[in-house]
């Protein structure tokens, strides 16, 4: 039981530091972390040197580390109370201050005979301490600190609730059980010739904390605590066996068992295994770096470029890439990339260097020999290999199809099984063979460029749908549109039609002919500019960035939904800034956006409404200019739970529409570096603000962020902002 006894000691005290310095790591600035640690650090340092002092036979070392002992004792209960106080929100200063007080007077008489006075043997232990006059009134203070501390976690646990709760009861639990199994070794102090077996239940303290900390996440350090309890485990596994064996062979060769040489054993053996874990991957970097340069270089190369490959979505610079950075790194001679194309219904040539067949369009069809083979393999072929096998005819025609696209070494490209691209490899500069690092190099570098690869072909596709969408967006308001124009249109008409057929009878009137000839040529402007403005929003266009007045925008895009405002009665009111600075803007996507949103207020607007549209400029605390146009009605209202989903693609919560339109003015107001925000009140109205930036620093279109760290063109219309 003795020898149980010490090495609990040792365990509990290295556990307990452990996980005060894993606690402390966890969060720096955070109080409850720093006490926890203080404390831990307290429970680990009393546990040492309980074990330390059964290492000395000499009475005065003995007496030296059982003042240790009651040293660290001593600021337990102080630190466990500032603790419970931090958890709880008591954090009653003055009562700390005195516990702390409490604390350092007892450490002014710790190392004189008023606390401990001599050490004596008793039960199986060579020094336990013969307590002073003030040991006593320690005891009591002590008792009655940690009960006080217990009574405010008590009465804090009855008023908590959730997680709160269970993490104040696995911390109650623990304490509890701590403090009780700790409490057992005061008992020989007293003469009482009872064996401290509770000291073990310290141990169990620890664990019931870990627990709590893993299940509950108290003091949110779960992830730290699992690997942390992951190594403590390890070193008890290990070390425990080795601590055992180093005394049974004390005893077998020496005839006795030195405690002081078995612990400095043990450290020695923990430090090396712990220099050893660190030193390790250095040492071989070092190693690779000064025997096998080359081999390291292009190795750290090519594994750097695989973790890149990933944020490249650009299928062209894609393949560019890979071609580059495999022929400069391993000093490849010829090498072609060929990229599966399932309309041309084969693999097509995209990229190569120094290769004869370096006209792009080049397919390799899907029941050709070489994709054939590769599908069914899935493997890196190697033509050298296959020429061993010439008399198998399958071979043959793999090798014959390898000669033709220069290839050497042909690497298979599979996305979930499938073939989807292969790289064909020729000669190295220096005529070496590929050694098997490089074959397990280009292994990895192929299953991260497949990846790669089939994100860059989603990417395209995504970039044509968005194209496809954008122009069936356009149609669907150019219908709506058309049909006002007709009525638009059709008014004018007729007042054209009266006066030529009024003409012939009143040709001499000369009043009636200025007046009609001035309505007339105001119609028909009026028509002229209808259709303009119809046939320019309909005419397809690259974006086009200039500087615009965004209130003629507006003004054309009101005229041309003014038909759809008056079937409802409603009433657009314009309140414009005269003095807008111009705007770098694509004039036609902007109509879009601004049509798009009037056509959805004039929806979402019941008879007699009204549609205010503000313009106006604003300046954001960093100096940037903005110009906001605001579309306010007075209409159903938005619920709050759809504000933030409303621009993404294909919702709607009306019964007809894709939900297509708003996530592409999204979308190009985002292109041109804006923003747009919407507030709503069910039954009240909504407002969208669109703000775009009045000085760009670009002079075609802007790069959003997830462009800047991909290097790429094109945004991903799908990716929810």
């Amino acid at each position: 039981m003795y020898f149980s006894y010490i090495i609990s000691c040792l365990f509990t005290g290295i556990l307990s530091i452990i996980f005060g310095i894993l606690v402390y790591v966890k969060n720096k600035n955070s109080k409850v972390n720093r006490i926890c640690m203080l404390l831990n650090f307290n429970v680990g340092i009393w546990s040492l040197a309980i074990f330390l002092k059964e290492l000395f036979g000499d009475p005065n070392l003995g007496l030296f580390m059982v003042r240790v002992v009651y040293g660290a004792a001593i600021f337990i209960p102080a630190i466990f109370f500032h603790f419970i106080n931090v958890i709880t929100g008591e954090n009653n200063k003055k009562r700390i201050l005195f516990c702390y007080i409490i604390s350092l007077t007892f450490l002014m008489f710790d190392f004189t005979p008023l606390l401990i006075k001599d050490v004596r043997p008793i039960l199986s232990f060579k020094h336990y301490g013969i307590p002073g006059i003030l040991f006593p009134i320690f005891f009591i203070s002590f008792i009655l600190i940690i009960g006080y501390a217990h009574f405010i976690l008590i009465r804090y646990f009855r008023h908590s609730h959730g997680q709160t709760r269970n993490q104040i009861k696995y911390l109650l639990l623990a304490t509890v059980i701590g403090f009780l199994g700790g409490g057992t070794t005061f008992l020989p102090n007293f003469s009482l010739e009872i064996f401290p077996f509770g000291f073990y239940l310290v141990a169990v303290y620890v664990f019931i904390v870990s627990y709590s900390i893993v299940k509950y996440r108290l003091m949110d350090i779960n992830i730290v605590i699992k690997k942390g309890t992951t190594y403590v485990l390890l070193l008890l596994f290990l070390f425990v066996p080795s601590f055992i064996l180093i005394l049974v062979c004390q005893r077998l060769f020496f005839g006795k068992i030195d405690y002081i040489f078995t612990l400095i054993t043990l450290l020695l053996l923990i430090s090396l295994a712990i220099i050893f874990h660190k030193i390790k991957p250095g040492t071989e970097k070092t190693i690779e770096q000064i025997l096998f340069k080359d081999k390291y270089n292009y190795r750290e190369t090519l594994a750097n470029f695989s973790k890149a490959l990933v944020s490249i979505l650009d299928l062209n610079s894609l393949s560019k890439r890979i071609i580059d950075t495999i022929t400069h790194t391993m000093g490849v001679e010829k090498a072609s990339l060929f990229i599966l194309n399932e309309e041309k219904g084969g693999f097509e040539l995209f990229e190569s260097k120094n290769v004869s067949i370096s006209s792009s369009g080049l397919i390799l069809y899907k029941d050709d020999s070489l994709p054939s083979y590769l599908q069914s393999i899935k493997d890196i072929i190697i033509r050298e290999e296959l020429l061993k096998g010439d008399n198998v005819p399958e071979f043959q025609k793999v090798v014959s199809q390898m000669n033709k696209i220069e290839a050497q070494l042909t690497i298979p490209l599979i996305f979930k099984e499938k073939l989807i691209g292969m790289i064909n490899l020729g000669y190295k500069f220096n005529k070496e063979i590929y050694s098997h690092e490089d074959i397990d190099l280009l292994i990895t570098l192929a299953n991260q460029a497949a990846v790669a690869l089939e994100n860059a072909k989603l990417y395209e596709d995504l970039k044509k749908s968005k194209s496809y969408i954008r122009r069936a967006d356009r149609l669907a308001s150019l219908g709506t549109l058309t049909a006002g124009l007709a009525h638009e249109i059709r008014n004018p008409l007729v007042a054209i039609k009266t006066f030529i057929q009024l003409l012939p009878e009143r040709l001499e009137d000369e009043e009636f002919r200025n007046k009609f000839l001035n309505i007339a040529s105001g119609e028909v402007d009026r028509i002229a500019l209808l259709i303009n403005e119809l046939l320019d929003f309909a005419r397809p266009s690259e974006p086009k960035f200039e500087l615009e007045d965004i209130n003629s925008i507006l003004d054309g895009m009101i005229l041309l939904i003014s038909t759809e405002a008056k079937k409802k009665n409603i009433h657009i009111e314009k309140i414009y800034d005269q003095n807008l600075p111009l705007i770098n803007i694509d004039r036609e996507q902007m109509k879009q956006v601004f049509l798009n949103i009037l056509l959805n207020a004039i929806e979402a607007t019941p008879n007699e409404g009204k549609i205010t549209v503000k313009s106006r400029s604003f300046t954001k605390p960093n100096g940037d200019i903005y110009i906001q146009i605001e579309f306010k009605d007075t209409g159903h209202g938005i619920p709050k739970e759809y504000l933030e989903e409303i621009f993404n693609p294909f919702f709607t919560t009306k019964t007809t529409g894709s939900g297509l339109g708003l996530s592409i003015c999204n979308q190009i107001v985002q292109e041109h570096r804006g923003y747009i925000h919407v507030e709503s009140k069910l039954h009240k109205g909504t407002s969208f603000f669109v703000n775009l930036p009045l000085h760009h620093d670009h002079p075609k279109r802007r790069k959003t962020d997830f462009e800047e760290k991909t290097n790429h063109k094109d945004y991903d219309f799908f990716e929810r902002r």
